[in-house]
């Protein structure tokens, strides 16, 4: 698994909370992808301007390569009974470890045990619990009629998307919590900068001379879990999957000798480029578990500029940022975009640090 050097630093989880009204938090996606509110950030100055999405198009030199994660999220959270007993669970499935093995968060946890069977769809899937993994999660076998059925066709026709638990309202298209490039299943959660992309949008960035660079890093719920320790160095990172192709780290590498900017698609994208990166910012093919955590104090390898939305107080993501640029520019940028009251978090508008 890659992780990165553990970074002396004086900073607290503390030091990047802020204050956010919570009807800044975004329940629904703006009714047009590319109509959102931009923000740009000049990670050095700070200095910003206010643009509409489809604007990043201006802020995109010929030469640039923009790199997407194509990850896809599955309707990873399932409602089902315990044969026996009746008592409703929920799961939602992590990370798949096998074809049919899966390690899954459980509500309420303390009606599965071990050897315990949950019922899914009126019975078109069976949950075996076979254990209890560190932290709570359960491993689980899915037992189903294989030649009706995939396990992700399965979770199109029973499951549903799983929103982050700051979203109350029903989501009513799946579509749109889905980028409009997502390829490969696999992620319990959107990697949402990708978000606001139109497929109109990317054909106008490559005509201009943009490259468009895959990558994957499979989302995890981790990514809304909050950080509970005071001190950075203690936080151990949830590990997630990622995936760079040949084709993607040469195209990434040729753009950026020739001078080009390697621009990151959220904070998933820029993970896995500085996963993949070398010391010498030479981007290689992984396939591979990455933790690597990154904060205030860490070098970037691989990444020239960040497409971001607005990230949850205390968390890593706004830590990653604030290494990108530094924590008290993000944090005052964040202190305008409240007063602008731009919105917030997984469906809210999006931020452009170069």
């Amino acid at each position: 698994m890659i992780t990165n050097e553990r970074i002396n630093t004086d900073l607290t989880t503390k030091d990047f909370y802020y204050d956010l009204p919570e009807e800044l938090i975004a329940q629904h996606p703006s009714e047009v992808r590319d109509m959102s509110r931009l923000l740009t950030v000049d990670r050095k100055t700070g200095e910003l301007s206010h643009k509409v999405f489809h604007d990043i198009i201006d802020y995109l030199n010929p030469g640039d390569v923009l790199v997407i994660n194509d990850s896809k999220v599955i309707p990873a959270r399932l409602y089902g009974v315990k044969e026996g007993t009746g008592a409703e669970i929920e799961f939602v499935l992590l990370r798949q470890n096998e074809l049919d093995t899966w390690e899954v968060m459980v509500r309420p946890g303390r009606r599965v045990k071990p050897g315990s069977v949950i019922i899914f769809g009126e019975g078109l899937l069976r949950a075996e619990v076979n254990e209890i993994l560190e932290g709570g999660n359960r491993l689980v076998k899915f037992v189903y009629d294989h030649d009706a059925y995939t396990i992700y066709t399965l979770l199109d026709k029973i499951g549903s998307m799983p929103l982050p638990p700051y979203i109350t309202e029903r989501l009513s298209d799946k579509s749109r919590y889905q980028t409009v490039y997502a390829k490969t299943e696999g992620s319990a959660a959107a990697p949402t900068a990708g978000l606001h992309f139109t497929k109109e949008l990317l054909e106008k960035i490559k005509e201009k001379g943009v490259a468009i660079a895959p990558v994957m890093l499979h989302v995890g719920l981790g990514t809304f879990r909050p950080v509970k320790v005071d001190n950075l160095t203690d936080h151990v990172m949830h590990s997630e999957f990622i995936s760079v192709s040949e084709e993607s780290a040469r195209l990434i590498n040729e753009r950026r000798a020739a001078g080009g900017r390697i621009v990151a698609v959220g904070t998933t994208s820029c993970r896995t480029l500085e996963s993949a990166a070398d010391d010498n910012g030479i981007v290689h093919a992984v396939n591979g578990d990455t933790g690597i955590f990154i904060y205030p104090g860490y070098k970037f390898k691989a990444v020239d500029a960040l497409i971001t939305n607005f990230h949850l107080p205390e968390s890593t993501l706004l830590m990653l940022v604030s290494a990108f640029s530094s924590r008290e520019i993000m944090l005052s940028a964040y202190e305008t975009a409240i007063k602008e009251r731009y919105r917030f978090f997984s469906f809210g508008d999006a931020m452009f640090i170069v």
